[in-house]
């Protein structure tokens, strides 16, 4: 396969002591998407996400319950693993930072950037916040309190190895300002280049206060910190350094890191400068999508208001939950969810707009023909607005896919899916087929309407995976032989091809 043809994105790997809440499923659910379009593209995908599970709170927790970190880590990964698997998650790996393959990864960049003199060992003495695993200079603080989530910091002050970053500062500046599309959208952009102008510092990159974490090669003393070895994880899912596998060789550069906007700095100063460090070539692009409130509030604990996935796959179906999450904001801005704007989606859209469609198309072929397509007549005009607008908008989604544009996309989508009901209200098949004249008419109506349907499932299948496939199915072909990058063209569907009547694919509910 050509090197063009191969495509590797991640979402970020997950704090393992968190309880998955909806942003982790947005953000898995985006790459999961884009995936599965790949690879119904014909790339050669491999898309990973996983768990970061150093550092002194999950030791603290762990001690907390009697438990050694790794068994605790043990424990509480099944919540992501069992998640990913319920909504569907199409994922190559799952890699976890207490697995020996990214150790070994993690020791392999510090000692070939040691080597190179850009990691010394110093003292490191600010103000720390244990929830938040961070350190925050005196003008950073809020009345004493951590900046980010408002609690109380304590001044420490130990030995600590130290990255070089500030030796990277202005070849940073160059880079994004050379590569316009490397930081998206372009409102993030924006804000590290003038956090970059600001002046970068050297990172303490060590901790010698707790020990769950990957030792520092030679000084078992430290252990390495936080995001030296949580963003390795994108190369060591790739088997870094080793490649046994030809991974690294094969999807390195990364074609796209997604991430929720507030790691963002992590991903576009400190990761590519340890890259650089290390002559290790710079992902190609890192994309920051916004954050999920709730009925307009911010998700917290305290407001008891923290939106539980398994709950909304286990109430409302997991199709709906991906086509909502994905549909109904801009991918990039924050967004707020609510029940009622979820029911809507699903009645309006789904229920009414697609299931609607399929049934009623569906319906009349058993009604007219028996469920047998037979072979369409000659295009007449409205047929032929119905088949270029297919033909063109195919190739709209392909665009703001590429973008990453994915409520645009489904947008497209339904512009297809809204063309086909107006298509059945303008040729109006009940009035055809009181006339024995217009059999062949009836026919041609009848097979460009399921034809219709059949490129819609191909769309709608990276989303909604159990849709499409139902959908094909129902047409009377295999899902697993239907590839968009061979059957994106008009007029595949073959006469003769028994199509079952279908049952509502999505029910309405009632409010």
């Amino acid at each position: 396969m050509s090197d063009d043809k191969r495509f590797y994105l991640t979402t970020p790997i997950y704090y393992v002591n968190d309880v998955p809440h909806i942003g982790h499923a947005y953000t898995t659910l985006a790459c999961d998407v884009m995936a599965r379009y790949k690879r119904a593209r014909g790339y050669e995908v491999f898309f990973a996400t996983g768990t970061d599970e150093h550092g002194q709170k999950v030791e603290k927790a762990a001690h907390a319950k009697g438990e050694t970190p790794l068994e605790l880590a043990d424990r509480v990964v099944k919540r992501f693993q069992a998640l990913w698997e319920k909504l569907n998650i199409s994922n190559t790996d799952f890699i976890r930072t207490s697995q020996e393959r990214h150790k070994q990864a993690v020791q392999k960049m510090f000692r070939t950037i040691e080597a190179k003199g850009d990691i010394y060992l110093g003292e490191y003495e600010d103000w720390y916040c244990t929830p938040c695993e961070t350190f925050w200079t005196e003008t950073n603080l809020l009345d004493g309190n951590c900046p980010d989530c408002g609690r109380p910091t304590d001044k420490l002050k130990e030995e600590s190895y130290f990255f070089r970053m500030s030796k990277y500062q202005e070849q940073m500046l160059a880079h994004i300002e050379a590569n316009p599309d490397f930081i998206q959208p372009k409102t993030r952009r924006n804000e590290i280049l003038s956090f970059l102008r600001e002046g970068l510092r050297d990172l303490s990159i060590s901790r010698t206060t707790f020990s769950w974490g990957i030792p520092v090669p030679d000084n078992e003393k430290h252990v390495i910190y936080v995001w030296f070895d949580a963003l390795t994880n994108y190369i060591s899912t790739l088997g870094y350094p080793n490649d046994s596998d030809g991974n690294f060789n094969k999807f390195w550069p990364c074609d796209v890191h997604v991430i929720g906007k507030d790691i963002l700095r992590f991903h576009t100063v400190y990761w590519p400068t340890f890259l650089l460090a290390a002559g290790i070539p710079l992902p190609k692009k890192v994309f920051a999508h916004g954050w999920w409130t709730v009925e307009g509030q911010k998700m917290s604990k305290s407001l008891a208001n923290v939106v539980e996935p398994n709950m909304l796959i286990d109430k409302y179906g997991v199709d709906a939950i991906r086509y909502f999450l994905l549909r109904e904001v801009p991918f990039g801005l924050d967004g707020d969810f609510s029940h009622s704007a979820l029911v809507h989606r699903i009645n309006s859209d789904l229920a009414n707009d697609l299931g609607n469609l399929v049934s009623r198309s569906t319906a009349m072929l058993s009604k007219y023909f028996k469920g047998e397509l037979t072979t369409p007549g000659e295009a007449t005009d409205i047929d032929k607005v119905l088949q270029d607008k297919f033909i063109r908008q195919i190739g709209v989604v392909d665009e703001q896919m590429e973008a990453l544009a994915f409520n645009k996309a489904l947008q497209s989508i339904w512009e297809l899916v809204r063309a086909a009901n107006k298509y059945i209200d303008d040729s109006a098949p009940w009035t055809l087929a009181k006339d024995d004249n217009q059999r062949e008419r009836l026919g041609t109506v009848m097979y460009n309407l399921l034809e219709a349907i059949r490129l819609i499932s191909l769309l709608v299948t990276p989303f909604m995976p159990e849709t499409g496939a139902k959908i094909c199915t129902i047409l009377g072909i295999d899902p697993k032989d239907q590839q968009l990058d061979k059957h994106d063209t008009w007029g595949l569907l073959q006469p003769g091809t028994m199509v079952e009547k279908a049952a509502p694919l999505f029910p309405r509910i009632e409010t």
